[in-house]
């Protein structure tokens, strides 16, 4: 039945639109997919699902995490993975269908958008994926020590990550949640003059051995506000085959890592709780 009601949806081209706790959720169908969807909140793209084919991923920042669950383990194996912010789940849904009997766990705050999402595009009732509605940080702190394999942080609240996670406290409980050899990896967003971004870098610096970053180019000369993903770890990282990944994709990237990574930095400082900002507001021309 919940089938149905999404195929008459999407060829009807009728958005679904709900208000949640973040303000105004709609979801817009995708003319060129017949069970696909994209989740906005006050108008700002938050995730594209489609229920056909989970493995999609639309979103250039998403591509590249799903690159980064990819080579978080050998192909098949199932991995434990901590999302820190739900959205429309599109990063679970992935690891699920390209990773079977994976066990993940979503925390996402805003428990109405939680429900209308669950509503609108259900989860498939086979995929071990446990959602709970509160604050990443305090959902964080609930996880055992060293149960994932990769965490996914891709919070956001009125466009921006509040600033409670962005701290190298925020950061340690990340890795105190990852077992040895995981995988760290965070959606951010900033344009010029990258102040935001750069802190970020110096942030995990200061708690993990190993960092990668990947963007457009663009983004990463200051020339636009846009999205960057930041890879961590306590192990060498796949930079290589990462690399190979994002200069193929649709809209290529480029990965930073090393001396390149230091020198972007630029000697910008770890972010502190006590010194912790929310991340830059976008300009009203990126949701345009």
């Amino acid at each position: 039945m919940a089938r149905n009601r999404q195929r008459d949806r999407a060829a009807t081209a009728a958005a679904v639109v709900e208000t949640v706790d973040g303000g105004l959720a709609e979801l817009v169908p995708d003319r060129e997919r017949p069970r696909a969807w994209t989740l906005l909140i006050d108008g700002a793209p938050q995730s594209h699902v489609d229920l056909d084919d989970p493995a999609h991923l639309s979103f250039e920042y998403q591509r590249r995490l799903g690159h980064i669950a990819d080579l978080a383990a050998p192909p098949n194996r199932p991995l434990q993975v901590v999302h820190l912010g739900g959205g429309a789940f599109t990063l679970a849904r992935y690891v699920a269908a390209t990773r079977p009997r994976s066990t993940q766990q979503v925390v996402e705050l805003d428990g109405p958008l939680v429900q209308f999402v669950r509503r609108e595009l259900p989860l498939d009732p086979g995929a071990r994926i446990r959602v709970r509605s509160t604050d990443a940080r305090a959902g964080l702190a609930k996880v055992q020590d060293g149960w994932a394999d990769l965490v996914i942080a891709d919070v956001f609240s009125g466009a921006r990550t509040p600033a409670h996670l962005t701290s190298t406290e925020f950061l340690g409980e990340v890795r105190r949640v990852l077992r040895p050899g995981g995988l760290y990896a965070a959606n951010l967003a900033d344009g010029p003059p990258l102040t935001h971004l750069r802190g970020q870098i110096a942030t995990a610096a200061a708690v993990f051995p190993e960092l990668a970053l990947t963007a457009d180019p663009t983004v990463l000369r200051g020339r636009r506000f846009g999205n960057a993903v930041l890879l961590a770890s306590d192990r060498e990282l796949p930079v290589a085959e990462l690399t190979r990944r994002v200069a193929t994709d649709p809209h290529p990237g480029r990965v930073e890592h090393g001396k390149e990574l230091a020198d972007f930095a630029g000697g910008a400082a770890p972010v502190t709780d006590a010194s912790a900002k929310p991340s830059p507001v976008p300009p009203a021309s990126v949701f345009r």
